[in-house]
């Protein structure tokens, strides 16, 4: 059996807890912005979880033409291990992973 390796674009379940103060918590979609190739080699992945809430801050971007509805966080990246957090792929978000990597450069490189 293949076990599923998140890859860059993919939106994935997962679960986010333990958390502390104003991070995101619970069982949420997430959009992966690293390669499948440093998922697999590392068992981590580099992340934004998606929310339901809109709060028109400059850093989310919109998840739209898919399933997962919701607004990507682009100021709460994470890596985390996603074998342990149980990371199951929803779908793929075809053209978020650039948007939020920029927002994501633009803020640690300011």
């Amino acid at each position: 059996m293949v076990k599923y390796v998140p890859e860059r674009g993919d939106l994935v379940w997962i679960d986010f807890e333990p958390q502390t103060g104003h991070e995101q918590a619970r069982h949420r979609p997430a959009l992966v912005l690293s390669p499948a190739e440093y998922n697999a080699a590392t068992g981590l992945a580099i992340l934004c979880p998606v929310t339901s809430r809109v709060k028109r801050y400059p850093f989310e971007v919109a998840v739209v033409g898919v399933r997962v509805k919701g607004i990507v966080l682009a100021d709460q990246v994470k890596s985390v291990d996603w074998g342990a957090r149980n990371a199951r792929f929803a779908e793929r978000a075809t053209g978020v992973a650039d948007k939020v990597a920029g927002i994501v450069a633009a803020l640690i490189s300011a």
